[in-house]
């Protein structure tokens, strides 16, 4: 089983207007991205293949809308508390870069 490749805690996960949850988590794991809630139950699953994902053209610089199985998603990330801050607008360029480098890294063989 592989590592982890990216994972979140914290990041409120919506679709549009509405609030899914406010203290989810996003993993990308062996090939697919997870939406999870704050209890861990899933929301959305996709081959990261098939993920689309970047920033809104409006709004804070924190969220990256998602888009999973035809489903948009808008993930406002807080960044990582603890040993070092991290600001939101970065902890959101590191899941776009994750997901980049995670659907280059697919292997199908």
């Amino acid at each position: 089983m592989a590592e982890t490749e990216y994972t979140a805690h914290g990041v409120r996960i919506g679709r549009w207007l509405r609030s899914l949850t406010r203290a989810g988590q996003v993993h990308i794991k062996d090939g697919r991205l997870e939406l999870l809630t704050s209890y861990g139950t899933q929301i959305d699953s996709a081959p990261v293949e098939e993920v689309r994902a970047a920033r809104p053209w409006f709004g804070r610089g924190d969220r990256a809308v998602a888009s999973v199985n035809g489903r948009q998603y808008v993930l406002t990330l807080t960044g990582e508390r603890g040993r070092h801050e991290e600001s939101g607008e970065k902890a959101a360029g590191r899941f776009l870069e994750a997901v980049r480098t995670a659907r280059g890294r697919t292997d199908f063989g």
